[in-house]
């Protein structure tokens, strides 16, 4: 956890469960009694089998869904509170930008959308973060994927958010794409230090960027283990290659792969 210079938020996902109706009438339990801290300023990353609930727990966060059972608080408040007053920033695999908008105009868009002034200053210091200065008057079209990316991350955090929401931001990027924009990402989270859940697939992702590794079961999604990572930032990519790099990354796998041992 980063207590030096943290910013963020304190978030709670206590005994949370998440059920949903069926069009045939029945009703799919998705996630049960997880629970999970994240501290101020800490990255987390939530990774586990396709369709264990590890989205469902992010849009529950997101205040895009509401649990069924236990309760979601940041900073004791609802996310719906955060969600209203715009201090929840979020990116999808898909980057949802306006295709025609420019990269400066998508975004400004939190700005529109909160009816707050538009900060010219914090949109060109954002884009200079994300490294697409010189671009501020492209369309999403002339980008490649991975500035598209970019974009929906520098838009994630332009209204200064307490907590930053990463859903399979990089999945659909190509492996060279996808490491680079893990050292992109690394060197913006270092830069804002605020409270981050990024969910991924890739456990080499969950273990270069995040500050702690949750693994969950497949569905009904239960927390099944907590992993510390042990190295310090920034991180480059040769901490990859290392022993203790490869020793976490085969024991988060080996969880993933083993079945729920139920109640």
């Amino acid at each position: 956890m980063n207590s030096a210079g943290a910013k963020g938020a304190e978030i709670l996902l206590d005994h949370v469960g998440k059920d949903f109706a069926m069009d045939n009438g029945q009703t799919v339990v998705a996630v049960e009694k997880a629970r999970l801290e994240i501290g101020a300023g800490e990255f987390v990353a939530l990774i586990g089998p396709s369709g264990c609930g590890k989205s469902t727990l992010l849009r529950m966060l997101a205040a895009l869904e509401q649990p069924t059972r236990g309760r979601v608080t940041v900073d004791g408040h609802a996310p719906e509170e955060l969600a209203r007053a715009h201090r929840l920033g979020v990116a999808f695999q898909d980057h949802a930008l306006l295709p025609w908008l420019s990269v400066e105009q998508n975004v400004a868009l939190p700005f529109r959308i909160s009816r707050r002034p538009v900060d010219r200053d914090r949109i060109r210091e954002l884009i200079a973060l994300v490294g697409l200065s010189g671009f501020e008057k492209a369309r999403p079209s002339q980008l490649s994927g991975g500035m598209r990316q970019r974009v929906s991350i520098a838009r994630a955090l332009v209204l200064r958010p307490d907590v930053l929401l990463l859903d399979e931001p990089f999945g659909a990027l190509d492996a060279v794409t996808r490491r680079q924009m893990n050292l992109e990402l690394q060197r913006i989270w270092l830069e804002q230090n605020i409270s981050t859940l990024l969910v991924t697939h890739s456990v080499d992702e969950a273990l270069f960027l995040a500050d702690r590794v949750v693994v969950m079961s497949g569905r009904p999604g239960r927390i099944l283990r907590e992993a510390i990572v042990p190295f310090g930032r920034p991180r480059a990519p040769e901490v990859m290659r290392s022993p203790e790099f490869h020793q976490l990354e085969d024991d988060l796998t080996e969880a993933l792969e083993q079945p729920e041992t139920r109640p």
